[in-house]
């Protein structure tokens, strides 16, 4: 009895996890329709031999390497503001991370902080901070590729349509986009809103300094910052560099790997590949989890290198299932292999410096 009772948290918070991890899968498939699910299947059928498989297998194996290489890459930023939390738990964290944006988008960054808090003692606002400097590097990285991708495929923008229901093209939702946020009032009232707060800040930065509740706020937006810039103090940036170049590489050879497990695509090549890459992003922008939107968009590129609709939708249909496969599988892993961590202080100076 007392050997259960040691054990019983330990059960729990497996449970707990595990049922985590069963509501994500729920929830990140309960919108697929008959038809999707049916098309899944057969699509399936296109790569069952053992060459098929083998470039399946490799495609996988190149978005973990992905997935590993971008925690390498968080591990380092964090270690430049002084935390050194293991590296398994960095791992964990991202997965986790994918595994809730399949469920609501933009949850998985603050799940990640939030493991990262619990079970190595980083604080939450400088690994959020962090996060936050990924995520705009990465921007900056899409958009670069973005313009090769478009020099690579002349009329692409006017002839891909990404969504169906109402054919809209890529150049028409770019324009809506760029529309819509130039239009949007809400956004220059925020804009208004943080500009006066950062004027009113300074100018009574006497008075609530020596109130330790608006101190308390004050330290969460600097830790959040610190995070931000904590590329700065990266002993050799150049790694930062290297880490991100080869995780984009792996992410291109993901695609082309599992482009090799269907004959018909064989032959299309390099630009197929890295445009489907690129343009494919835009699908986990304009609906959750990429899903319909990606078999779409890829069905619409490859239609440009000569392969039919059909065949460009099985395609899509593999390749966001086997993305969305990996993210599940190993995050619910990941959910798992955490509740048997105890917590782990990462940092090397105190947290207030």
């Amino acid at each position: 009895m007392a050997n259960f009772k040691k054990i019983l948290p330990d059960i729990l918070k497996t449970t707990i996890f595990v049922g985590l991890g069963i509501l994500f899968i729920w929830l990140s498939i309960k919108d697929l329709s008959k038809d999707d699910i049916q098309m899944i299947f057969s699509s399936m059928s296109l790569v069952n031999n053992p060459r098929g498989w083998f470039f399946i297998g490799l495609s996988a194996l190149a978005i973990i390497a992905a997935d590993l290489i971008r925690a390498a890459r968080a591990e380092l930023l964090l270690k430049s503001i002084h935390y050194r939390p293991r590296f398994s738990m960095m791992f964990y964290s991202v997965m986790v991370c994918y595994l809730a944006n399949l469920a609501l988008p933009r949850l998985g960054e603050i799940l990640r902080c939030t493991f990262l808090q619990r079970y190595e003692n980083v604080p939450f606002q400088k690994s959020l901070g962090t996060v936050i400097l990924e995520r705009a590097v990465d921007v900056v990285c899409w958009l670069f590729l973005l313009v090769i991708a478009l020099l690579l495929n002349n009329g692409l923008l006017s002839n891909l349509i990404v969504d169906q229901s109402q054919q809209l093209t890529l150049e028409e939702w770019f324009a809506q986009k760029g529309l819509s946020y130039v239009g949007n009032y809400l956004l220059y009232i925020i804009i208004g809103i943080v500009i006066l707060l950062i004027i009113v800040t300074r100018l009574t930065r006497n008075w609530w300094q020596k109130r330790p509740a608006l101190v308390k706020v004050a330290n969460f937006f600097k830790g959040i910052w610190r995070g931000f810039v904590s590329i700065k103090d990266i002993p050799n940036p150049w790694h930062f560099v290297f880490w991100t170049v080869a995780m984009w590489i792996c992410y291109y050879l993901g695609v082309y790997c599992f482009f090799h497990a269907l004959p018909y695509l064989n032959h299309i090549g390099f630009g197929a590949a890295f445009s489907v890459l690129i343009f494919g992003t835009i699908a986990f922008i304009i609906s959750q989890g990429g899903l319909g939107a990606y078999p779409l968009i890829t069905a619409g590129i490859i239609m440009l290198y000569g392969i039919s609709y059909p065949q460009g939708l099985a395609a899509g249909w593999i390749g966001w299932l086997l993305q969305t496969a990996v993210s599940l599988v190993l995050g619910l892993i990941s959910l798992v292999a955490t509740s048997f961590y105890k917590r782990h202080d990462a940092s090397e100076i105190p947290e207030e410096q």
